[in-house]
């Protein structure tokens, strides 16, 4: 262990999470893991690490927060209103948090989910591979002003900042999903409506899923009743029973009778969760072939992220603590030319 990150105020629903816990759906357990988990390989990549480290979530909301070691850090995910010392610093970069400063993280300007990425690493117990707070699970918990993380210990503090332009992911838009199993159970002209229908994201939402809105007349279908309760998975569509749809993200259950209309496509799923509340989401059926196609490998995202990364060219003007900075490489006697 290097240092401490202390979080002196905590936003709500606050959570370390990194990539979750996959393939134990059939143990009851959801993947969990990062609501939006583009945003910790654009934080990978920011910080030119060579694998995904975990990550602060915040939910709408930031906090304050303190180191007593250099801590480099990347912001990425929804942008929020950030400062150190009451001075602003950029979204989607990443920056250096000295001892006695503190990081100030504010309200999402667009999205809802952003994410604090400390480049040493954060220690913590790991349960199933991961450190990912799982709260539906009862693994870990939310964060409180107070806590206190251990971090790693970061061998490049003197790294150069770096930025990154994001994918456009924070305020709705059409979402590509698949058909599924259960997807027969609605009618063709059910299918046609629900595709050309504008929806709107409601208030009502979690980690667990949320709901869809329109003042359009409920989906009907004509599912058997007594439905079996199948295997569910993030991305899932699920009409209830009054026919409202409920789309399901990372921590959603394992098990359920609703019928689902279809399945959002993994790379659109980012779109769906971080579209803020009152956002417009507009579904778009297609092919599984295409699904398959447009899968992301993450190595491959990865990469391509990495060539996208850039300099933070700063202007001299904005910098208050320049005279801090060593500007000369070396030092001379003033004589240097009289000498050759």
């Amino acid at each position: 262990m290097s240092g401490t990150l202390t979080i002196e105020r905590a936003g709500p629903s606050m959570s370390v999470q990194d990539l979750g816990r996959p393939n134990h759906i059939a143990q009851g357990l959801s993947a969990g893991g990062a609501a939006d988990r583009l945003a910790l390989f654009e934080a990978t990549a920011l910080l030119g690490l060579p694998d995904v480290i975990p990550a602060i979530e915040m939910a709408g909301m930031g906090g304050v927060f303190s180191c007593d070691v250099p801590m480099r850090f990347a912001l990425t995910g929804a942008p929020m209103r950030a400062s150190i010392d009451e001075r602003p610093i950029s979204w989607n970069m990443t920056h250096l948090l000295l001892p006695n400063q503190r990081l100030t993280i504010g309200g999402a300007l667009h999205g809802t989910y952003g994410y604090l990425t400390p480049a040493a690493g954060l220690v913590a117990p790991e349960w199933m591979g991961s450190i990912s707070t799982h709260l539906v699970a009862g693994v870990g918990e939310a964060l409180a002003a107070g806590d206190m993380l251990a971090l790693k210990q970061d061998t490049d503090i003197a790294a150069p900042s770096q930025k990154l332009v994001p994918s456009a992911r924070f305020s709705g838009g059409v979402i590509r999903m698949i058909a599924g199993p259960q997807t027969e159970f609605f009618s063709t002209e059910t299918l046609a409506r629900f595709q050309s229908t504008t929806f709107l994201r409601s208030a009502q939402a979690n980690r667990q899923g949320l709901r869809l809105e329109t003042s359009e007349p409920p989906f009907a279908n004509i599912a058997p009743k007594g439905l079996a309760s199948e295997f569910i998975m993030p991305g899932d569509i699920q009409m209830t029973g009054d026919g409202v749809p409920f789309v399901l993200l990372c921590e959603c259950q394992t098990v359920g009778g609703y019928p689902r209309i279809g399945t959002v496509v993994a790379q659109d799923l980012p779109l769906v969760a971080q579209a803020s509340a009152g956002a417009n989401l507009r579904f778009e059926m297609v092919a599984l072939e295409v699904a398959d196609a447009s899968a992301p490998n993450e190595a491959e995202q990865l990469r391509v992220l990495r060539t996208k990364v850039q300099p933070a060219l700063r202007d001299p003007h904005d910098i208050a603590d320049l005279l801090r900075y060593q500007l000369i490489s070396g030092v001379t006697a003033g004589d240097d030319l009289e000498r050759t």
